[in-house]
């Protein structure tokens, strides 16, 4: 078992080299202020920048890190200080922005499409009712369009409120690449086709992931921000009472911990508990050590840990905290740059982040 370990922690540690380099290398801007396209980036040659400009970029090749240096230099300041004060208030919006960044993003791509608001759209889907932050993204939108009008997306202050809202918690920070721009169009019924909604198995988020260009390891460790997060019990009453229609409660459950569900549960479906039972305001590996206690409060969680293809996995980072905090922020740039956009043309700078423009 230990050398499985070993063998598991060294692929991750290969993996995060490998994104380390391709992130410092990437930083080679061509003359029109493009990042030089990430595929034809490698540890062994560097395309000149005349060559580069020939190539077709990734629609993440065109974001940048000092996008907004020029335009909007306190864009991450604003950004940061806004986060920094509403979970000051209430410790529970660190989680409720990483899961609406994350709802955005497995929906057409990471462009503010969760944000508008109008009949059928993402935000009115079913699975999206318990989402929250919203407020937050247009309170810092508001501020930022007086310093800086009609230059920052909705999409990148999403991106940047989730990375802030990590680091408030406790967890790692990241650089986050600037550029993308807002989409026009959001549906609530791709919303309730494409966000996981707590009851599939492994082998349906695994491929969910991969739809969206991550991996194994990349489920595991995003499924790591439930170490801060909460849940329902109407979300999980199936466990404690009906599982699978037996009239009983999940058998993988923790006994004392069912016991104490049961008793926290027990005055209303609308009750919330604590994703991670015991370091619940805290960003840690701690999420991971109860899963393999049989504490997962969501099935989809506890799977995670029996199943063998993510398993040893789950083994790995509950022992290795800083393998995942770095790993951590590298799954969450690349959760960042899904379906972006960022090419000419294409989307558009909202001037509030609830409606298209063609509203004004």
């Amino acid at each position: 078992m230990k050398s499985k370990q070993f063998t598991l922690f060294a692929l991750i540690l290969v993996q995060i080299l490998e994104q380390f380099m391709i992130n410092v290398l990437a930083i080679n801007i061509n003359n029109n202020n493009n990042i030089l396209p990430l595929e034809h980036v490698t540890t062994t040659s560097l395309l000149t920048n005349n060559e580069a400009s020939k190539l077709l970029l990734s629609p993440e090749s065109y974001l940048s890190l000092s996008h907004y240096h020029s335009t909007c230099p306190d864009l991450e300041g604003i950004i940061h200080r806004q986060v920094q004060a509403w979970i000051r208030k209430d410790y529970t919006f660190a989680a409720s922005l990483i899961r609406l960044h994350f709802h955005d993003c497995v929906v057409r791509g990471c462009d503010a499409s969760i944000l508008l608001s109008h009949k059928g759209s993402e935000r009115r889907a079913k699975v999206s009712k318990t989402l929250r932050g919203f407020r937050i993204i247009d309170e810092i939108k508001a501020e930022v369009e007086k310093k800086c009008p009609k230059t920052v997306s909705c999409a990148d202050i999403l991106t940047a409120a989730a990375r802030d809202a990590t680091v408030v918690a406790g967890g790692p920070f990241w650089e986050v690449p600037f550029g993308r721009k807002d989409g026009k169009i959001s549906s609530a019924r791709e919303a309730n086709r494409l966000v996981p909604q707590g009851h599939e198995n492994v082998t349906t988020l695994i491929q969910i992931f991969r739809d969206h260009g991550l991996n194994i390891l990349d489920l595991v460790v995003l499924s790591g921000a439930h170490t801060i997060g909460r849940s329902s019990c109407d979300a999980i009453n199936h466990r404690l009472h009906n599982f699978n229609g037996t009239r009983k409660a999940d058998p993988s459950l923790d006994t004392k911990y069912l016991n104490s569900l049961k008793k926290k549960c027990a005055a209303s479906s609308h009750v919330y508990v604590d994703l991670d039972a015991t370091t619940p305001r805290i960003f840690d590996t701690a999420y991971y050590t109860n899963l393999g206690r049989n504490m997962g409060l969501l099935s989809t969680d506890q799977l995670l840990n029996s199943d063998a293809r993510t398993g040893p996995f789950v083994s790995v980072l509950a022992s290795q905290p800083l393998v995942f905090s770095s790993q951590f922020a590298a799954s969450m740039v690349k959760l960042g740059n899904i379906g972006v956009l960022a090419r000419p043309n294409e989307g558009e700078i909202r001037f509030k982040c609830s409606s298209v423009n063609r509203a004004y």
